[in-house]
């Protein structure tokens, strides 16, 4: 915990509501995005019980297994689950635009992309399961399932991956985003009861945070937002109606069971729209079009790589495919944190007090000096920065501006609280910097030696060169009959 969340969670305590710790919204919010809260069979890890899910808050889509013991049924679930996330996603695939790329050949994207949210992290984690439960299925042979149940399972599994990528917003877990932009009095670990985290956020009427959390620990009120269900109402209300369900399988006993899970499911409903309103009321920060960009570039190649046939995504990964995706996830947290900080003050001001940042005044600039002789002659601008903070920079650091896009300088001198600056970068091809990419004196400016540079894909074999040390080459996929495997 950094300190001035620490501080923000004293004050929060302090005040009995939740403080703000951004400016803005680090996160994308769509339009139209498709909340899901899912629930599970309790001791079964990937048997699915029920779902709420939809596009609408005022008419959801529940779905439910009425015995979760019964493939059949899972299945039918699945094909339900299928004919309301499958339209949603395919809408998106129609409608793409030419990006043209220097050295490349102009490519299709998607204009648009979808956006999943569910309450938590373990509920992401349930989606990921019932992804790997169902793409490796088969319309024929034994054991058939509709056709777009292992299409299902792709797109979930899909999701469910894109949730660990650093900044991806396709798969959102409410409670992340909700602890991301505000901090509680409570710990991280109550953070993630999505009712006591709304209820420090946005406590009703005459209710202060920590009254409004301590009433969301009654499950009775406030149910589990899943995918566990209360173990009471386990026991004294679902258990019973399933047992009676098993005597007459009767559409009286699946309505029985329905109603039942309908009231654990409606309240997380309505915290999860509430929770989508706080959220997209934040002014948006500046970078999160940038990474929506990647997510729509990520989902038009898995549109693609569907279109063409591709196998589904394998059970685990090869030792090559692990390393990249590691050190992609690396690169993509690395960027992540540049780009909050740049797009965020107050994220910016942890790293103030950390001496990677300062901020200050400009007391002098030379925006004609050059360096060298002849035709290797270069423009390099001088200025000078007066600032109360701590730097714990070294001459000959490269630092960039969040006020600047593409704006670099090198540290020169640090002498007590001036800090000279040698401009290398960002001032346009002239001989002369163009207007406003050298600070003039008066000017408020803030530097960091944390950049967004490109950074290059770690230098791994293919696949077929992996060393017998890690498992060989991959064996290539071939369908097999899985149909025998069990969901838990």
């Amino acid at each position: 915990m950094s300190t001035l969340t620490a501080l923000a969670r004293l004050r929060a305590a302090r005040d009995g509501v939740a403080q703000r710790i951004t400016t803005v919204r680090h996160c994308h919010i769509a339009d139209r995005p498709m909340v899901l809260v899912p629930l599970r069979l309790a001791g079964e890890s990937a048997a699915p019980l029920a779902a709420m899910v939809g596009t609408d808050p005022d008419h959801p889509r529940l779905l439910v297994v009425p015995q979760p013991r019964n493939r059949d049924l899972r299945f039918a679930f699945a094909a339900g689950l299928a004919e309301v996330l499958l339209p949603y996603v395919e809408g998106f695939q129609k409608t793409t635009e030419t990006v043209e790329r220097r050295g490349g050949e102009p490519y299709e994207r998607c204009l648009d992309a979808p956006q999943i949210i569910v309450p938590n992290r373990p509920a992401a984690s349930f989606t990921g399961l019932l992804g790997r439960s169902t793409r490796f299925r088969r319309a024929d042979g034994p054991y058939p399932v509709h056709p777009s149940v292992p299409v299902l399972g792709r797109w979930l599994t899909y999701f469910a991956d894109r949730s660990h990528q650093p900044g991806s917003c396709l798969l959102l877990t409410a409670t992340e985003a909700l602890a991301q932009h505000w901090a509680t009095g409570q710990s991280g670990l109550e953070d993630s009861n999505l009712a006591a985290l709304m209820g420090w956020i946005d406590p009703p009427v005459g209710m202060s945070g920590p009254q409004a959390a301590e009433e969301a620990e009654d499950p009775l009120l406030w149910p589990p937002a899943g995918p566990t269900t209360d173990p009471g109402f386990d026991n004294e209300v679902l258990a019973p109606a399933i047992a009676a369900y098993e005597e007459a399988p009767t559409e009286r006993a699946v309505e029985r069971i329905a109603q039942a899970l309908r009231t654990q499911l409606d309240p997380t409903w309505r915290l999860m729209w509430r929770a989508v309103g706080l959220l997209r009321r934040l002014p948006e920060g500046e970078r999160v079009k940038d990474r929506w960009e990647a997510d729509r570039g990520s989902f038009t190649r898995f549109v693609e790589r569907i279109a063409e046939g591709g196998p589904p995504q394998a059970r685990r990964d090869g030792a090559v495919g692990a390393a990249a995706r590691l050190a992609g996830m690396e690169r993509a947290q690395a960027s992540y944190d540049v780009q909050r900080a740049y797009d965020d003050p107050l994220i910016m001001a942890e790293y103030r007090l950390s001496g990677e940042a300062f901020a200050g005044t400009v007391t002098y600039a030379d925006p004609e000096h050059t360096e060298g002789e002849g035709r290797s002659r270069k423009l390099r601008p001088l200025v000078t920065v007066e600032t109360a903070d701590p730097v714990r920079l070294m001459p000959g650091t490269t630092v960039g501006s969040p006020d600047r896009r593409g704006h670099a300088a090198e540290i020169v001198e640090i002498s007590g609280g001036e800090i000279v600056l040698k401009i290398v970068k960002g001032m346009g091809r002239s001989k002369t910097p163009a207007p406003g990419s050298v600070p003039g004196p008066g000017e408020q400016v803030c530097y960091t030696s944390l950049t967004d540079d490109f950074q290059s894909s770690a230098a791994l074999p293919d696949p077929e060169q992996t060393p017998w040390t890690h498992g060989g080459p991959p064996q290539e996929y071939v369908a097999d009959d899985d149909a025998q495997e069990e969901w838990s």
